[in-house]
């Protein structure tokens, strides 16, 4: 356990050489003012606390029992060296995650939960993370999109909705993550059951790159609450009501709340990849991949890479 910095007066600079000295740990702060429905100003801290990981389930969330709901459009991303993700089913053969989830090497899977919620594996013949991607680097310093696509052997099954793509996510919109991860941080016996749960856009988070970050409308990233966890990267964040879904970003990371004393990873804040922002990678590289013909050759893959283990924490 290293020593959390503190928001203070302290330049940028000072804070992250501040971190850097706290063993790899780091607090970064960022504070995001948002307006709720009722037009009350809040303030959140924003804090990428010790053990800042890659959304590996859905903490604080609730089990998805609705057929037509998250069910029809969420899958589970799995990799031959044992890393769990999450997907969303973009078009009958094609599937969005985050390209972190690709680092790790080894061929890939696809899991669908049919209207009984049983699981039914897909091959997956060809990936494709986004180009921006740099293999070897921590959540803090990625400079591109994490994002990548997964071309299956064969369509997915008719009780398999796609998402559409939907527009760009505004500050202070409710939206609902689901993800197949950890329900409860540090057990992976509660990984793998689709759950989801409901959060508020705080606004943007700024490292090497900008993603959005979501908090439990409760909790406010301070204490505890729902949010992602480990297996839930790749995993929808989606618009609308249970039965009409847009896809409006991906899961990418997640933290720990800001006042816990405890190291934690999850509960916290959870960073999303906005979908519209990339809407024009994500047409090219469906093309591209569908274009590739039934029996495409495999794309070539990064290996694994120096700071692999700061995005599939143990």
């Amino acid at each position: 356990m290293g020593r959390a910095c503190v928001l203070d007066e302290r330049s940028l600079t000072e804070r992250l050489d501040c971190a850097a000295a706290a063993h790899r740990l780091g607090v970064f702060v960022h504070l995001v003012r948002i307006m709720s429905s009722r037009a009350f100003a809040f303030i959140l801290a924003t804090a990428l606390v010790a053990g800042l990981s890659p959304a590996l389930a859905v903490v604080g969330g609730t089990t998805s029992q609705d057929v037509r709901g998250a069910r029809a459009s969420t899958l589970r991303v799995e990799t031959s060296r044992g890393e769990l993700c999450s997907g969303a089913a973009i078009a009958p053969e094609l599937v969005l995650t985050a390209a972190h989830c690709l680092m790790g090497g080894g061929s890939v899977s696809v899991v669908s939960l049919d209207p009984r919620f049983r699981a039914r594996r897909h091959a997956v013949i060809a990936v494709l993370p986004h180009p921006s991607f740099v293999p070897g680097t921590t959540p803090r310093t990625q400079p591109g999109t994490d994002l990548a696509m997964l071309r299956l052997a064969a369509p997915l099954p008719a009780d398999i909705q796609p998402v559409t793509l939907g527009g760009g996510l505004w500050q202070g919109e409710t939206v609902t993550m689901a993800g197949f991860g950890l329900s409860v941080e540090d057990n992976k016996k509660t990984a793998r059951r689709l759950r989801e749960t409901r959060l508020v856009n705080a606004g943007n988070y700024t490292t090497q790159n900008t993603v959005k970050v979501a908090v439990d409308a409760e909790a406010k990233g301070e204490s505890p609450g729902a949010g992602a966890c480990r297996g839930d990267s790749g995993g929808p964040v989606l618009r609308g009501n249970a039965h009409s879904r847009d896809l409006v970003g991906i899961v990418s990371w997640s933290s720990g709340p800001l006042n816990s004393r405890a190291r934690r990873i999850c509960g916290g804040f959870t960073a999303i990849t906005p979908v519209s922002e990339h809407r024009s990678w994500i047409t090219e590289a469906a093309a591209r991949l569908l274009a590739m013909g039934p029996n495409p050759r495999q794309l070539e893959r990064e290996p694994p890479a120096a700071g692999y283990s700061w995005w599939f924490s143990r």
